[in-house]
Parts: structure tokens; C-alpha cells; sequence
């Protein structure tokens, strides 16, 4: 049997980042996605046709996708033929990501709806059109999934993920006093534990 791990990485990351995979996912072939698209509008058909283009070489497909990379991939491949995915600090809800930076920039939907795109302090773009396409393609994720999840996450709350976990196909392992960005060297070996014990 072929089996492949397609990875989608985050927001700032590289499909080389999937290089990682390589000594500890023994018996897959590894590819990383390097989509171009900012927007899950844009991200969709790129993600799409790179699952489709393995899914007619191999018989078994995981999916392992970190923080936005994770919505990205489950708006792109909702009803695609997925062993399991492994997501690794994901954002589970992004109308509630974009919500909660509204709050935190004083934005309310009146002013972004009017202004279109607002600039944040914070180093992000708000966008009204952004916030409607969410709305309008609510997710629908039957994969099995697997989350690792930090403690000190600090774009999506526990109560986010254990409400994603209770309503999905998903398991849920945290590590304590762990950061959205896994890159420490006792972050990184906590990861592979994880993801060893998952695949």
C-alpha cells in the first residue's frame, strides 16, 4: 500500500518545514504544499488539485497542517477521501479569530463593513470580506482528526478547541505551558512524540 503526507503549513511557513516529517513518518512519502494564496478563496484550488494530484498515486492519505494551514485544509478538502489529519496548533474557528481581533483593535463590524480593510497595531489586516466568506462557507469536517494543542496558544482559547473537539471527529492533546509556535527544543520533541503516537 503507497501512503502520503501531504503537509500545509502556517502563516510565515515553507513547505520545506515538511522535511521534518521525513525520519519519524517511516512508510510515507512526505510532500509539502507551498500555496501562494493568502485568502481560503485563493488557497482553495491550490490545496484541492495538490491533494487530487496524490490521491491518484497513493492508496492512503494523512493530512498534517499547522495553525491557519489547518482552516485552510479543511475548507479546501471537506468530503475528500482522508485516513485522518493531524493538526497542529489549528485554528479551529476563524470567525471567532477574526472576532476577537476586532476586539482587541476596538474594530466593530459597522466600521469594517464601511472601511472594507482596517490596518491593526497588531501587525494584521482586518477584512470585511474576509469575515462574509467565513460566514458563508461554514466548515463541515468529517475527517478523523488529531489536535496538538499549546497551552499558551494565543490566538484560539481551550474553550475554542474543547468546543471543536466535543462537536467533531477529533482527539485532543495539550501540552502545558506550550506556545502556538512549536520551535523550542522541548516543544519540538513533545511534536514528534505526538505525532509518532498519531499516524
Amino acid at each position: 500500500m503507497k501512503k502520503a503526507i501531504l503537509y500545509i503549513h502556517g502563516k510565515g511557513g515553507n513547505a520545506q518545514e515538511a522535511n521534518h516529517y521525513q525520519s519519524i513518518c517511516i512508510g510515507y512519502d512526505i510532500y509539502g504544499l507551498d500555496y501562494k494564496g493568502e485568502f481560503p478563496w485563493d488557497t482553495q484550488d491550490e490545496i484541492e488539485n495538490e491533494y487530487k494530484k496524490l490521491a491518484m498515486e497513493y492508496d492512503e492519505m494523512i493530512i498534517v497542517a499547522n495553525s491557519i494551514g489547518a482552516y485552510f485544509c479543511m475548507n479546501a478538502l471537506q468530503g475528500q477521501k482522508i485516513k485522518k489529519a493531524l493538526f497542529i496548533s489549528p485554528i479551529v474557528d476563524m470567525e471567532k479569530l477574526i472576532t476577537d481581533m476586532m476586539g482587541w483593535a476596538n474594530v466593530t463590524e459597522k466600521e469594517l463593513c464601511q472601511k472594507g480593510e482596517i490596518e491593526t497595531q497588531f501587525g494584521e489586516t482586518l477584512s470585511w470580506k474576509y469575515l462574509e466568506y467565513v460566514r458563508n462557507h461554514p466548515i463541515n469536517w468529517k475527517v478523523p482528526t488529531a489536535i496538538l494543542y499549546a497551552d499558551q496558544d494565543h490566538l484560539t482559547s481551550r474553550k475554542t478547541i474543547e468546543s471543536y473537539i466535543q462537536n467533531h471527529n477529533a482527539s485532543l492533546t495539550i501540552m502545558e505551558n506550550g506556545e502556538h509556535w512549536f520551535h523550542t527544543d522541548e516543544q519540538l520533541a513533545f511534536l514528534d512524540r505526538w505525532i509518532t503516537m498519531n499516524i
